[in-house]
């Protein structure tokens, strides 16, 4: 009798966020299972229950995940800016719009996920935490800028809710088609855009 699929090998958590991640390069996240998954990662179909309690709480984990690498590219356009709030926005709106264009899949399932699966955004997830901690990336700059006399006054969260959908946007023209460009010649529209839209932020005197 054929032996059965090994119950993990390696990392088994991870193993089966990278077969996901697979899968949903060619199918809508409807068609994803955790038996398909299973089959994907080459363990037992039983395996992913051993880190997920179901389809929902593998996609998420799939989701924080991305929204850890997220944040690393955020961050990293901080670092490179750090001395100059201004430019820490325009990198961060730059590094935004890289960070879709490099993980189309990921970025798509980040910010659908809640909308799958709402109780899994609740306050107190790790999902919601991680997501919040990028966000705060934001809100910080502002605060930092408004405190410099960079930026206008305003409550900071508003005001980088405000960035966010801006970018957000632009990210996702691109992914769906309707901006031109691809690559860096997509990244330097962006660039553009985000510099033309700061002004409605900075004090008169910057």
């Amino acid at each position: 009798m054929a032996s059965e699929k090994p119950y993990h090998h390696g990392d088994l958590r991870q193993a089966l966020l990278d077969a996901a991640l697979v899968i949903l390069q060619t199918k809508d996240v409807k068609a994803l299972s955790l038996r398909g998954v299973a089959r994907q990662a080459g363990v037992s179909h039983t395996a992913p229950y051993r880190h997920f309690a179901d389809k929902a709480a593998l996609l998420a984990a799939v989701a924080e995940e991305g929204f850890v690498e997220f944040g690393r590219y955020l961050q990293a356009a901080v670092d490179a800016t750090a001395a100059d709030p201004v430019a820490s926005l325009k990198a961060t709106g730059v590094a935004y719009v890289r960070y879709a264009l490099d993980h189309p899949v990921h970025f798509r399932l980040m910010f659908d996920c809640h909308a799958l699966e709402p109780e899994s955004m609740a306050t107190t997830s790790s999902l919601y935490t991680t997501s919040e901690k990028t966000f705060q990336i934001l809100v910080d700059i502002i605060r930092t800028g408004q405190t410099a006399g960079k930026f206008r006054p305003g409550d900071p969260k508003v005001l980088a809710t405000g960035r966010w959908a801006l970018v957000h946007g632009i990210a996702m023209l691109m992914l769906d088609g309707m901006l031109p460009g691809k690559g860096e010649d997509a990244i330097a529209l962006a660039e553009t855009i985000i510099n033309d839209s700061l002004t409605s932020l900075l004090c008169s005197s910057s």
